[in-house]
């Protein structure tokens, strides 16, 4: 499927490619808001892992969310990254996943370190806002 995302990185701001995001993204379309994401199982139960698999599962099932109305990453223009504990190393895992996933079209994102999330055991949680394309005749 081909992507039908405007992304801009207007001159003046700094490269956010390495950040692992886009500043600005835009579709024509319906928008889609999924909802946050984690590392749960089929009953919702936190998956036991470090942040890395953690991270991995929660890619997994925001691709199946995705997937549940008709769409795949490459409609997503945004994501919300929810970090407990936030540092670094686990920017740099993030950053490998996000590139994985969306190579060199990055959504654009905002991160937030927290404290903690929902459940006891979470430590990594993302959000999507997707446009479905409008049908062309």
């Amino acid at each position: 499927m081909s992507d039908h995302r405007t992304l801009t990185d207007p001159a003046g701001l700094h490269d956010p490619a390495p950040f692992g995001y886009s500043h600005a993204a835009s579709a024509p379309g319906e928008l889609v808001f999924i909802a946050g994401q984690y590392a749960s199982d089929a009953t919702g139960q936190v998956v036991p892992g470090d942040f890395a698999a953690q991270v991995e599962r929660s890619f997994d099932n925001l691709r199946l969310a995705l997937a549940g109305v008709g769409l795949g990453f490459e409609h997503v223009v945004r994501v919300g990254s929810y970090v407990v504990d936030h540092d670094l190393a686990k920017l740099e895992i993030l950053g490998k996943a996000l590139h994985r996933t969306w190579a060199d079209r990055l959504p654009a994102q905002t991160l937030s370190g927290v404290a903690c999330l929902a459940l006891p055991g979470m430590l990594f949680e993302i959000d999507a806002v997707a446009v479905r394309p409008v049908a062309r005749r």
